[in-house]
This record gives C-alpha cells, sequence and structure tokens, in this order.
C-alpha cells in the first residue's frame, strides 16, 4: 500500500493547538487558520478567530496578499492568490433541536493560485488532516461560497 505525499509536516506547536481545540469547552463557533511557511516546509498556525460565522470567516480568508487578514481588493492579481486550511469548530442546530459541535476542514484552493502553491498545499492536505484527526473534510474553489447554508448543506450529509 503506497502512503500518499507529504510536501510539508505541521508544526508541533500547530499540533498541540489542534489537540486542544478539539477538546475546547467554548460553544461558540471558532477557526484556527493555518497557512504553509514555504521557506520551512512547515503548516504553521495563522490566525486565531472566536464567535465567528460562516460569513464573517469568509471575509477573513486569505485570497490575497499580502498578509492577514485578507481585504476583498478590485486590484485582482494572478500571483496574488492564495491557498489555505481552517479547522472550524460550528454551532450545528439539528432540525430536532439537538446542538453538535462538528469540527470541519476547509481547504481553501482560488482558482489561478501559482503551480508551485497548489503543490504545495495539495501534498499537505492529507497530512494535516490526519494528523488533526478531522472526518468533515470540504474544499472550496471561491470564498464566496462560504456560507452558513453551504456549510449546513454540507454537514447535513453527516447528521
Amino acid at each position: 500500500m503506497s502512503e500518499s505525499l507529504v510536501v510539508c509536516d505541521v508544526a508541533e506547536d500547530l499540533v498541540e493547538k489542534l489537540r486542544k481545540f478539539r477538546f475546547r469547552k467554548e460553544t461558540n463557533n471558532a477557526a484556527i487558520i493555518m497557512k504553509i511557511d514555504k521557506d520551512k516546509r512547515l503548516v504553521v498556525l495563522d490566525e486565531e478567530l472566536e464567535g465567528i460565522s460562516p460569513d464573517e470567516l469568509k471575509d477573513e480568508l486569505p485570497e490575497r496578499q499580502p498578509r492577514y487578514p485578507f481585504l476583498s481588493s478590485s486590484n485582482f492579481s494572478f500571483f496574488n492568490l492564495r491557498k489555505t486550511f481552517i479547522v472550524y469548530s460550528y454551532k450545528y442546530q439539528h432540525d430536532d433541536g439537538r446542538v453538535s459541535y462538528p469540527l470541519c476542514f476547509i481547504f481553501s484552493s482560488p482558482v489561478g493560485c501559482k503551480p508551485e502553491q497548489q503543490m504545495m498545499y495539495a501534498g499537505s492536505k492529507n497530512k494535516l488532516v490526519q494528523t488533526a484527526e478531522l472526518t468533515k473534510v470540504f474544499e472550496i474553489r471561491n470564498t464566496e461560497d462560504l456560507t452558513e447554508e453551504w456549510l449546513r448543506e454540507k454537514l447535513g450529509f453527516f447528521h
């Protein structure tokens, strides 16, 4: 059986942060946004957000350089598109009234990213998902797709 390609490892401090995030006691939505440190070839923490809705998270996604939080800009540049990894704890209200807090892995992969970025992120995604022990894995190509409705639809498959 062949193993999948691992381009970047996960930083040790991030592994610990993800473990603590999994067992957090808070009942609000929260996100850990991660990026790849190209020079160190490591997935590292970029930002932590508390009390953030899917629609607010969309506005924080790193779609354009140079730094988080990324602001929408009409100055689109092919070379400034940016991929990212997100682990999102979402307060999910079931139709029968129950509440659960699924951890979702969201891979933001905008169309038009540089090939080098595409390979680094694609080659690191599985390692990160395994390290964080996540089962709800979603990909978005357009940050505008990340809405509460989209997330509820995706999570409905699991519940």
